[in-house]
């Protein structure tokens, strides 16, 4: 088989996105099966039937070790919490850096560190406060990555920490903890203290000294304010972390305790614990698709379980010495966590005709996670039979728990007394951006984001033409039933943005009732949506019984406008010029000038636009009396200025110069000074630099002409204000979508996920 053939001839970005993630040194498609299958003929079948992917860890390193590589085929890890003294910090932070450099994302909690203003016996006589240590743990996950894989964090605290209003507002500075996700963990007393109106006591207990810090808030209050944050910084995330203790195998095992969760918070792990990662793709089985017909192959998905199970064992104990770090190899000895979940659900429920979060669709889903849990229980016993069960197995402390009770048959549980448990967790639900973007369905249980996007092309003329580009599966029911017009798709073609949010997190509850994990996934809301509606939102998840919800408003201030719309064109210089046409640069520019602070001293930034419509025109760079090398500078800034004069907008340059990537000497000083300008290299600053002055030049254009209405009129042309900036692709330009904890790229593939 050919990756043509797996993926079809029409799907470029599955075919680029295989390549340049997945494909290792110019491997075949078969040998590429044959590496990830590794002799599993069962699980390379639904590989190449698109039914089934391991997470991306394993796609890609899979085998690897062999040929000497430093791998790791888990996608994420929760590291020992540190401890309140020094040592452990910085422990934790080097645990951090080398799990980062096997391609391990991690989460850590910070809720063992004393609070701001607690006595310590050094030199400084109190200390700084949990908070800020995130600043190193974010430098760390800045600095260190592998093969282009930037490190992935996520920070978590209790929400009784006497530091927890610090944390909530920590990251509205857009400057700090760029590189981490944060959550609060929030316990059942907080949420029904506010259901209340009642207060609620923060509390630490120093053990070095005995010092008690307390203090009561009122629990309304503090509610309100977190998510006032999410609404305009989309952070923090909430953690509901009894329900997170309460729902899963282990949560009758005295011994064992959930230290974290990872950065995309869809595992809650131990100290030392790891995800392995798989997804069915539920949209493989639909039979008869788009027909009266349809419906949905309950026992070849049941096959395809015991499967996936089988599976993701394997990859487990291969795995098991590739661990960065001993803890973490006897954690998943001990433990055996493997995450199956599911991709493809909103492309499942437009072929079967269901409208997502509608009851018909509810009870289909319900049925599907009780048989997939039902399933997976049964196929971890009967791999307990041959290999025996997990280390830390307890018969009555598994059967007693709530959730095997309510996501097991009887056969299931006379096999699990009979042959125990392979794995002590078993089902999650993963973002799956990149794979569901190959494939070219639909991401975890998320709702299809938009119906298109828009794409741009430049004309033979030098003007841009703006054209739609179908999802996947809208493109498919158009061509098939010849449907011109997307306003005339049936009303199963629901997107995040048109459910009513009460429907988006109804569908999370029926799959969190049968996943022991968690999930990853995101609630779209429009710009509109109030910070009242925010509150509600997280009542009525925590009332649903999720382990944790992320919202996402549309235009909030940490990623900017994420839209289908498309932005207003900025000016170029030399609009209608033909190519290879440079512009001339006259003497009645505006300039403006910036003096930046590096990693290695300072830089001066001067920019020249254009009096009429404010397009950049030319930029010069120099040192100052510490600054880097100014013949670099120089040619950095002539590069800039024949990009702006030969008709770049400022936007593809600013997008190319943040491509850059991080210096080590700039983010070690912005962690030790704090006084760097903002960025993580000097390309990077000058960019942000250019938004500044460009920005300021528009303002005064906008005045001006305020002013002067009926003023003369330039042969030029007009000024164009971007409200805000859009959050675009690094490798392409193109707007990200914000979706299942991923930002990603719908044209080229490109995903961040945190």
């Amino acid at each position: 088989m050919q990756v043509e053939e797996w993926l079809g001839q029409d799907n470029q970005l599955g075919m680029d996105i295989w390549k340049n993630k997945y494909q290792n040194n110019g491997e075949s498609f078969d040998q590429w099966l044959d590496r990830i299958s590794a002799g599993n003929d069962q699980i390379r079948e639904l590989i190449a039937q698109k039914k089934f992917l391991f997470g991306g860890r394993i796609l890609s390193n899979r085998g690897l070790e062999n040929m000497g590589r430093k791998v790791s085929l888990s996608n994420c890890y929760v590291v020992n919490p540190p401890e309140d003294n020094i040592e452990s910090i910085f422990d934790c932070a080097k645990k951090l850096a080398r799990t980062y450099s096997y391609g391990g994302g991690c989460g850590v909690d910070i809720s063992g560190l004393a609070p701001h203003g607690a006595r310590i016996n050094n030199a400084a006589k109190e200390t700084s406060g949990a908070v800020s240590f995130m600043e190193l743990f974010s430098l760390v996950t800045e600095l260190i990555g592998q093969n282009g894989r930037r490190g992935a964090l996520m920070i978590s605290i209790d929400c009784s920490h006497p530091d927890v209003e610090e944390f909530v507002d920590l990251k509205t500075d857009l400057n700090k903890v760029t590189k981490a996700n944060i959550s609060v963990r929030i316990d059942q007393e907080f949420m029904e203290a506010v259901k209340e109106n009642k207060t609620y006591r923060l509390h630490y207990t120093r053990e070095a000294t005995g010092q008690v810090i307390e203090r009561e808030v009122n629990a309304r209050d503090l509610f309100h304010h977190i998510a006032e944050v999410n609404w305009d910084y989309a952070e923090p995330g909430a953690l509901f972390w009894d329900r997170v203790k309460s729902w899963t195998l282990l949560a009758n095992t005295p011994e064992f305790s959930f230290a974290g969760v990872n950065p995309c918070a869809e595992e809650p792990l131990p100290a030392g614990g790891s995800c392995l990662l798989g997804s069915l793709n539920l949209s493989g089985f639909v039979k008869h698709p788009f027909t009266p017909q349809a419906s949905f192959d309950f026992e070849s998905f049941k096959k395809a379980v015991t499967v996936a199970v089988g599976a993701l064992n394997e990859v487990l104990e291969e795995g098991l010495p590739l661990h960065p770090l001993p803890e973490q190899q006897e954690s998943v000895t001990r433990w055996r966590q493997i995450g199956l979940g599911i991709m493809g659900l909103a492309d499942m429920l437009i072929k079967l005709g269901l409208v997502y979060g509608e009851q018909e669709a509810l009870e289909l889903c319900d049925q599907i996670g009780f048989i997939m849990a039902d399933t997976a229980i049964a196929a971890s016993a009967m791999l307990a039979k041959e290999q025996g069960a997990y280390p830390g197995y307890d018969m009555e402390q598994v059967m007693s728990t709530p959730y095997f009770q309510a996501n097991t048959s009887e056969a299931t549980v006379e096999l699990v007394k009979k042959y125990g448990l392979r794995n002590s967790q078993l089902l999650t639900i993963a973002p799956t951006g990149t794979l569901s973007t190959m494939l070219g369905i639909s991401g975890g249980i998320e709702p299809v984001y938009a119906n298109y996007y828009e794409r741009k092309t430049e004309s033979l003329h030098g003007t841009d033409v703006y054209y739609r580009v179908y999802t996947r599966i809208v493109e498919q029911y158009m061509r098939e039933f010849h449907v011109e017009d997307d306003r005339d798709l049936p009303e199963f073609f629901t997107t995040a943005m048109s459910l009513d949010y009460h429907q988006r997190i109804d569908m999370q509850s029926v799959w969190q009732n049968h996943v022991d994990a968690s999930i990853s996934s995101t609630v779209n809301v429009p710009n509109h949506f109030t910070v009242e509606e925010t509150e509600s939102l997280y009542l009525y998840a925590y009332e649903k019984g999720l382990k944790g919800v992320t919202i996402f408003r549309d235009g909030c201030q940490r990623t900017g406008v994420l839209s289908t719309e498309t932005a207003p064109k900025p000016p170029v210089a030399g609009d209608g010029l033909k190519r290879g046409e440079i512009v001339l640069v006259t003497d009645d520019v505006v300039g403006k000038k910036r003096k930046l602070v590096t990693g290695c001293g300072s830089l001066h930034c001067i920019a020249l636009f254009d009096p009429h419509t404010g397009a950049l025109l030319e930029t010069y760079l120099s040192k100052g009396s510490t600054g880097g090398c100014n013949n670099f500078m120089i040619g950095l800034s002539r590069m800039i200025s024949i990009s702006a004069r030969g008709g770049i907008d400022i936007d593809t340059i600013i997008d190319q110069l943040n491509s850059t990537g991080s210096c080590p000497s700039y983010t070690v000083r912005r962690a030790t000074q704090k006084d760097t300008s903002k960025g993580s290299c000097c390309p990077m600053a000058v960019g942000n630099a250019l938004r500044d002055m460009y920005n300021e030049v528009q303002q005064e254009l906008a005045a001006r002409k305020a002013a002067d209405p009926g003023g003369r009129k330039i042969p030029k042309p007009k000024a164009v204000t971007r409200p805000k900036d859009r959050m675009v692709c690094p490798e392409c330009g193109e707007p990200l979508v914000f979706e299942g904890g991923c930002n990603i790229c719908k044209n080229c593939g490109w995903s961040k996920c945190f």
